[in-house]
């Protein structure tokens, strides 16, 4: 009885864990091509609020690749993964630095790349732990394979959280700075790429010294990168 049990458990875990490979592949090869109007993460910060009886709009406006500002573009790879257009979804140089620094006594650091925190807002929920970082390991899997990398970035600008409840370039350009995604220029980009590890407590139009000294230091990277000459690179993955 518990042989023929186990047998049946196994047999549907099977059929669930097929299903879901099966569906997850069709999202990702639909998501290539239509526009993205939600993510998880917007999902998730709508039902916190319901749980903590507050009413959180969501402000989030789909704009494509041509009507973002190549500012914000090239501030994002700058600031948060410099060997986007090389790599596969996994920097494995950056993520080795991390782990050597933990394990000398530094404070553990984020080595995600653009394409991991694309999976992790587009299809997942925030937290640690390692189921959801196995789930963004197959999603990343997913769209560096199904995706080009121009795909990518313009996904991810388009759901990157930017305050409580701003999501995507064109709503944090109209909140901070009021103009729009295509308008943002130089400086507002380097200070919205700034805020990125933590948008909800940091602000991109009154920038405290920490976030002016980073939003310094990126626009020096995007300059070392090559400057939006940079992103021809993409065009090609």
């Amino acid at each position: 009885m518990i042989g023929v049990l186990l047998r049946r458990v196994l047999r549907w875990a099977a059929l669930a864990g097929a299903a879901f490979v099966i569906l997850s592949i069709l999202a990702v090869m639909l998501l290539r091509h239509v526009p993205v109007y939600g993510s998880m993460v917007m999902l998730e910060r709508k039902v916190q609020s319901w749980i903590a009886g507050e009413t959180l709009t969501i402000q989030h406006h789909w704009r494509p690749w041509g009507e973002l500002s190549h500012h914000a573009k090239l501030a994002v790879i700058a600031a948060e993964d410099q060997r986007f257009a090389t790599h596969r979804g996994f920097d494995v140089d950056e993520m080795r630095r991390a782990w050597e620094a933990s394990r000398n006594g530094g404070r553990l650091r984020g080595a995600s790349t653009i394409s991991q925190q694309t999976a992790k807002n587009l299809f997942l929920w925030t937290g640690r732990s390692w189921v959801r970082k196995g789930l963004e390991a197959w999603f990343t899997v997913l769209i560096e394979a199904l995706w080009p990398k121009q795909r990518i970035l313009e996904v991810y600008l388009n759901i990157a959280e930017w305050d409580n409840g701003v999501f995507g370039l064109e709503a944090a350009g109209q909140h901070y700075f009021g103009v729009s995604a295509d308008r943002i220029n130089e400086v507002q980009a380097s200070r919205l790429a700034a805020i990125l590890p933590n948008p909800r407590a940091w602000d991109a139009a009154r920038p405290g010294p920490h976030v002016e000294r980073r939003s310094q230091w990126i626009r020096q990277q995007m300059r070392n990168l090559g400057g939006p000459r940079y992103l021809e690179q993409l065009a090609s993955n």
